[in-house]
């Protein structure tokens, strides 16, 4: 499932939002200020934050506004005690995609969260192919030159990852919350054994990457040659 970024300077209401997302099986994400929720959804790239306005430090206008300027495209929701038109208005002008008034119903809540979810797991591709490679995500499978292999949970996960950033560079760090979640106690060396793992089955020269490249002091990038889909 997917990740949740929640920033709520309301320890109570955090704690039930947290216990509430992961009953339904999302992995989540926590921030109890504006800087610490900003850095979160930077570093972190979860795929929706729930973002309360009024935060200690940077309030949720600002850090909607900065999530917008690095590009960032995840839905967010403003969880706002105000119901004033005005401040409804601001929220979504700075790019915002929808709203819930204090209190609210958790059942209205977690309904919406998983539609922008539904809307944004459509816009992705079920099948990605890359050489004679293909991860097929509805079938849960990823074959080779026309014969299945085997991978792990924890590997078809991070491949699918790379899949949908081709050409970006992930830090260690985002490849950990993504894959593993912010929970896990799994370290950079982890990491790097799950990525030659992973390398073994999908390259043609594992000891020459076609695909997965090592970003020295960073992390990794997954290039697609330009005959790929």
């Amino acid at each position: 499932m997917e990740t949740i970024l929640i920033v709520e300077d309301d320890a109570a209401m955090l704690r039930g939002l947290k216990d509430n997302f992961e009953y339904e099986g999302y992995t989540v994400i926590t921030a109890e200020e504006g800087e610490e929720g900003l850095n979160a959804a930077l570093d972190g790239h979860p795929d929706l934050i729930l973002l309360d306005i009024m935060l200690p430090k940077i309030n949720g206008y600002e850090i909607c506004r900065l999530i917008r300027k690095e590009k960032l495209d995840m839905p967010i929701i403003m969880l706002t005690a105000k119901g004033q038109e005005s401040d409804i208005v601001l929220g979504l002008n700075l790019g915002a995609d929808d709203y819930v008034t204090k209190p609210f119903s958790i059942k209205e809540l977690l309904a919406r969260v998983e539609a922008f979810l539904r809307r944004r797991r459509q816009a992705e591709p079920d099948v990605f192919e890359f050489g004679n490679a293909r991860l097929d995500i509805s079938a849960r499978t990823f074959t080779r030159k026309g014969k299945e292999l085997k991978l792990s949970p924890k590997e078809f996960k991070l491949l699918h990852l790379f899949l949908k950033r081709p050409g970006r560079a992930l830090t260690r760090d985002e490849i950990l919350n993504k894959v593993w979640g912010y929970d896990c106690l799994v370290t950079p060396r982890t990491i790097d054994r799950f990525v030659n793992t992973l390398r073994n089955k999908i390259e043609p020269d594992p000891h020459h990457p076609t695909y997965i490249h090592t970003i020295r002091e960073i992390g990794y990038k997954f290039t697609l040659p330009s005959n790929s889909i």
